[in-house]
């Protein structure tokens, strides 16, 4: 069983309109391209100033929400509003949300990244997402026509256990969307993507930012949104400017490679078992 998968690539901005605007106008080229799940980066709506983003912030009904789900609808298609700015009962801080749709429009499922980008690379990054953004606590695993699908966001990917969660409750394909900095993301981004697609055995869908944001010089993205099988094969990979990549997603491959490696079967085995 297939699908057409397709990952965007954006450079979002402060200017909000703008920024889903581009966004929209890939989705339906996704679409035209014949694409039927479809997932666009983190920080999808807005990436500038960090205490704008929690002014703005919205919740789960609101306009932008609104949209994606009006297009999903439009266009028949499982639609992943990669991340937005939801409203929390912090008035300090919002939450980092990623929402998937169905083709009716429906709100399938919503998670809130757990892994905060708080880190001290170098003086020229570093960076506190706990400033302004409220961790989530759900595991997140939906079942949806055609996979079961496992979501996570950016920062995530560092945490192997919440990956090994998702396979655990049985994902067949994992979420990554992403604003991943230049900095790190041309030493560990591929290494890590492909790493995750191995250990679970999903395929693995990773819409990126890319470039330079008008959020006060923090951040440039290192862009290159992948899909990956289930063998750490890349199957599409966008590069260092904005577009799609699309890439065909064969769930019976899934099985193949879970059946020939039966990783799960040896992950519940433990030292002195018979």
């Amino acid at each position: 069983m297939g699908l057409l998968a397709a990952v965007i690539q954006l450079t979002s901005t402060s200017d909000e309109e703008a920024s889903l605007d581009r966004a929209e106008a890939l989705v339906r080229r996704a679409a035209g391209d014949g694409a039927t799940f479809i997932a666009t980066p983190e920080n999808t709506n807005y990436l500038g100033p960090h205490e704008d983003k929690v002014r703005r912030a919205q919740p789960l009904d609101g306009s932008v929400c609104g949209r994606f789900s009006s297009l999903a609808r439009e266009l028949r298609v499982h639609l992943l509003l990669g991340s937005f700015n939801e409203t929390s009962c912090d008035a300090r801080r919002c939450y980092n949300t990623s929402v998937l749709f169905g083709p009716t429009g429906a709100r399938l499922a919503a998670y809130r990244k757990i892994h905060l980008f708080d880190v001290d690379l170098s003086p020229e990054v570093r960076f506190a997402e706990s400033d302004t953004i409220l961790a989530g606590e759900e595991v997140v695993v939906v079942p949806a026509e055609p996979a079961t699908i496992g979501m996570s966001i950016c920062f995530d990917l560092r945490f192997s256990w919440l990956y090994g969660e998702m396979r655990a409750r049985g994902a067949e394909l994992i979420t990554v969307p992403s604003a991943f900095t230049y900095t790190t993301g041309k030493d560990h981004w591929h290494t890590l993507l492909r790493a995750r697609a191995i250990e679970t055995q999903s395929f693995v869908l990773a819409p990126a930012q890319v470039g330079q944001h008008d959020d006060e010089g923090l951040r440039e993205s290192y862009g290159h949104a992948l899909i990956v099988d289930p063998w750490g094969s890349i199957l599409a990979d966008a590069g260092e400017t904005p577009g799609v990549a699309l890439a065909e997603i064969d769930l019976d491959r899934v099985r193949e490679v879970r059946q020939a490696l039966p990783m799960r079967a040896h992950r519940d085995r433990r030292p002195g078992d018979d």
